[in-house]
């Protein structure tokens, strides 16, 4: 990669799968599998576009779009649409490349890929947004369809920006098919769909917490710290209350909450978490309200992260965003007596924490902190998505009860094959956890890999 310009985030997550792969016993059984690494890592397709819209005032803006469309072995490219002014290509060619071995790891079949804009839908209004939504899927509606791309939504693209771009596609295209999912239920959404990745990095956890104590613990009475507020902070909220945890902490960009007494958040707490985030708020207004109760139960840090403000913890969940959890942060947790960890957020440690967190696994073996990786722990929210274009296919609805089974099971299959594959690939010693993250790269690269070597894309 030394040819091309620095693209840190990409090369992050590169080199944390060819590590994983190199250290493992994958090349020494199947060497001929080391020959797709270097085509897996490479896009088969990237488009960059401009997108030119028009302010409420008449003002013409522009903006940058992208969609990298990285590997179709699986199944149509398959990854969300991020609106937000830090997005670069780097960003999107590390979250399409994660993209890929997390859609493998579903077990359904969809190839990886992301795209998006370094618009900022904050601060704007709904008919600006609109006007943008439409100027973008103008030039993405020649490279997307039901069976080559289906994006879905990220940070700053929801339910209102996905109706908008959806309505842009139909009306440019003419057709009306399942071309993107978090679509409303009226309109071929589907049930859980808004949940799915709260709710699946829950159940996931929930595996490796079961399995860790030989059956004998769950999120009972675990307190759980949680960053972020948005759509995955949420719902993961609302499950670990559900199972009987205590959530004790949730933030944004601006500071977090971290609970004083030990009842931690509720359900109505979330709720109302919610609202200000719908309305594009921050938790700070929320706290300092005349009418907040939070002070009385919450101590507010502005510009903080949980980490190192939580005094005690159990279980860790970065729900916001890549890379908020840094090395002295995972030592931090540590401290605090986390035993787990895993990442509702894309890429949410650094390659420093991953370290600390695999050193703790092997050295203190079941009392050691275990991590449970991105791509793994958190593909629930795309496996949903994936249920969402099987129920377009069908022309029919799921009820919430059959999603939300369907969710749970892909989940504990794919907690059991990381955990298999870890076990089948690296020599674990006694007493010590499998390494997930580990299990995961390998899983995925396996499967995608032998795809592409059907379809001839490599060969040895």
């Amino acid at each position: 990669m030394s040819n091309i310009a620095s693209e840190p985030e990409f090369e992050q997550a590169y080199n944390e799968l060819a590590s994983t792969l190199e250290s493992s016993k994958l090349f020494q059984v199947s060497p001929e599998l080391k020959a797709c690494l270097p085509v897996v890592s490479i896009p088969e397709r990237v488009i960059q576009f401009r997108v030119v819209w028009e302010t409420d005032k008449g003002e013409m803006r522009v903006n940058r779009g992208f969609r990298v469309q990285f590997n179709s072995a699986l199944g149509p490219y398959k990854g969300g649409l991020r609106f937000h002014p830090t997005v670069n290509l780097s960003i999107l060619k590390f979250l399409g490349f994660e993209q890929i071995f997390k859609n493998a790891l579903t077990g359904l079949n969809m190839g990886g890929g992301k795209g998006g804009s370094d618009f900022d839908p904050k601060g704007k209004s709904d008919n600006e947004i609109r006007r943008f939504c439409y100027a973008f899927m103008r030039e993405l509606s020649k490279h997307i369809g039901q069976f080559t791309d289906v994006p879905a939504g990220d940070i700053g693209v929801g339910g209102r920006e996905v109706g908008y771009m959806f309505g842009a596609y139909k009306a440019y295209r003419n057709q009306f098919e399942g071309v993107i999912t978090g679509k409303g239920g009226s309109w071929g959404g589907s049930l859980i769909r808004p949940e799915a990745t709260g709710f699946g990095l829950v159940y996931y956890v929930a595996h490796m917490i079961s399995y860790a104590s030989g059956g004998k613990e769950s999120f009972a009475g675990k307190l759980v710290a949680i960053s972020g507020s948005g759509n995955v902070a949420q719902y993961a909220a609302l499950k670990v209350i559900e199972l009987g945890g205590k959530v004790i902490s949730l933030s944004d960009s601006k500071g977090a909450l971290i609970a004083t007494g030990e009842d931690g958040f509720t359900e109505a707490d979330v709720e109302l978490i919610a609202k200000v985030k719908l309305e594009r708020g921050y938790l700070t207004g929320l706290y300092e309200a005349e009418d907040s109760n939070l002070k009385s139960r919450f101590r507010y840090i502005p510009g903080a992260r949980p980490w190192t403000n939580v005094e005690k913890v159990d279980v860790v969940l970065p729900c916001a965003t890549q890379n908020e959890v840094n090395e002295e942060e995972a030592k931090a947790v540590i401290a605090a007596g986390a035993r787990f960890i895993a990442e509702g957020s894309n890429m949410g440690s650094t390659q420093g924490a991953i370290d600390v967190y695999e050193a703790d696994r092997k050295e203190r073996k079941t009392e050691g902190l275990w991590y449970g990786p991105a791509k793994a722990a958190n593909c629930g929210g795309v496996a949903v998505s994936g249920l969402e274009m099987a129920q377009n296919s069908q022309r029919v609805s799921w009820t919430s009860e059959h999603v939300d089974k369907e969710l749970a099971g892909i989940m504990e299959r794919c907690f059991w094959n990381c955990l298999n594959t870890a076990k089948e690939y690296y020599d674990i010693a006694e007493g010590e956890l499998p390494s997930l993250v580990a299990g995961a790269n390998i899983a995925g690269y396996i499967k995608v890999a032998r795809a592409m070597h059907d379809h001839g894309d490599w060969w040895n």
